[in-house]
């Protein structure tokens, strides 16, 4: 027996309350209309490739800036539903993803990918982040796995070598965050400030992007890379006590705030278990899935009555950022599965579900299709553009046909 409120529950209680195979089929469900958004809504029948931003009632802006973060996450999302049902359009959806980072994104004289292009295709943002670098991987990696199609692992094992040889810190390990086009050192990283160039972003997204690699090139030296990251987590990004995440870092691992990024604490406790299941070693699991557990515990700190974890807390001021953020609600669907699944504490189960319930509620755009990007902490959406620079479909899309994969 459990204790809920005043009384006592039952774990055959929470199977009463949460029904597996309705919350399958309506995240599969759920899966096919997001990606039936992504068919209708998302590809430029002029420029090629996908629209930069799309508005909340389906009207694109042929002028917007593409991302190499959402085209390959546009790249990953169709090679998985391909891989999931196996019809030809959405493999089809992939190879136009995948052709148009290729002609667009990559780097042919410097290696590496840019960071953006324009709405014609030229470079526009020619950073090199390892941010955008780890999604290539991932989406390539994942592309491969279904088509077979060569190149698209060549130039993935390429991004994996470019990468390691310019980004890897021997000495501390773990990889720094950005450089110049030509991978000269610089003093702006976009995405953070000097001195704090390495990220708990950049390495959960590569260690993400490594693993699917692992998945269909199971090489040596990325093995390596995948426990040093994995080490790298366990000794400097994730806080002993809390548990949770440290975001920014300068190169010798010093924090530079305490901030708190829920969405990130309970998307890392899933995705950390998950390389130490692909890599298949019976003593880094050991290792961290006392700390994957504890992770997911951390998140609950940020969890309101509605169901939803806040977006971030700054401990030092005390202030919340109280906003629900589609990515978040997805990763925390997720993660609180893992933790049942890992650890079998039956109300994981239940914040799973009640997860799906604020998502069904809130984030769901049933009339317009996709989600709403942000919704504040009454219940009021946010209204802003279905498709941007950073919105893809890759965490929605992923977060349901993880439940459907776990539940199946």
């Amino acid at each position: 027996m459990l204790l809920k409120g005043n009384g006592l529950i039952s774990i055959n209680d929470y199977f009463q309350m949460v029904d597996l195979k309705v919350f399958k089929r309506e995240t599969e469900r759920e899966l096919f209309n997001i990606l039936k958004y992504w068919e209708k809504h998302a590809p430029d029948p002029v420029r090629g490739g996908f629209y930069g931003a799309v508005s909340n009632d389906g009207v694109p802006n042929p002028s917007a800036p593409r991302s190499v973060v959402v085209t390959s996450r546009i790249l990953w999302t169709f090679s998985m539903a391909y891989r999931h049902a196996g019809r030809h359009r959405h493999l089809a959806l992939a190879e136009r993803a995948y052709h148009y980072l290729n002609q667009h994104f990559r780097d042919a004289q410097n290696g590496g990918v840019y960071w953006s292009v324009s709405a014609n295709g030229a470079p526009l943002e020619t950073r090199k982040l390892l941010y955008g670098h780890s999604f290539a991987i991932f989406g390539l990696s994942e592309y491969y796995a279904v088509s077979r199609f060569e190149p698209a692992l060549d130039w993935a094992i390429e991004l994996f070598q470019t990468i390691d040889k310019h980004g890897f810190d021997p000495e501390k390990g773990g990889y720094l965050e950005a450089f110049g086009q030509n991978w000269n050192e610089i003093d702006d990283y976009l995405l953070s400030k000097k001195p704090y160039n390495k990220t708990q972003n950049t390495h959960l997204h590569l260690l993400e992007a490594f693993t699917n690699l692992y998945r269909v090139w199971p090489d040596a030296l990325l093995r390596k890379r995948l426990e040093n990251m994995v080490d790298m987590f366990m000794t400097h990004l994730i806080r002993p006590k809390s548990h949770q995440l440290l975001l920014f870092m300068d190169q010798n691992w010093q924090p530079s705030n305490e901030s708190v990024s829920f969405g990130h604490d309970i998307e890392a406790s899933w995705l950390l278990w998950e390389t130490a299941e692909v890599l298949k070693d019976e003593k880094l699991s050991e290792r961290i899935k006392g700390t994957c557990l504890k992770m997911a515990d951390a998140a609950l700190l940020g969890l309101g009555t509605d169901g939803a974890l806040d977006y971030e807390l700054d401990p030092a001021t005390n202030h919340r950022n109280t906003e629900r953020s589609w990515w978040v609600l997805a990763e925390q669907m997720v993660g609180f599965m893992n933790a049942y699944q890992l650890g079998g504490q039956p109300h994981f189960l239940e914040k799973s579900w009640k997860s799906w319930l604020y998502i069904k509620k809130y984030l769901i755009d049933s009339e317009k299709g996709e989600w709403h990007g942000t919704v504040k902490a009454d219940g009021t959406i946010v209204k802003g553009d279905k498709i941007h620079f950073w919105k893809g479909p890759y965490h929605s899309g992923r977060a349901c046909f993880e439940i459907v994969r776990r539940l199946s």
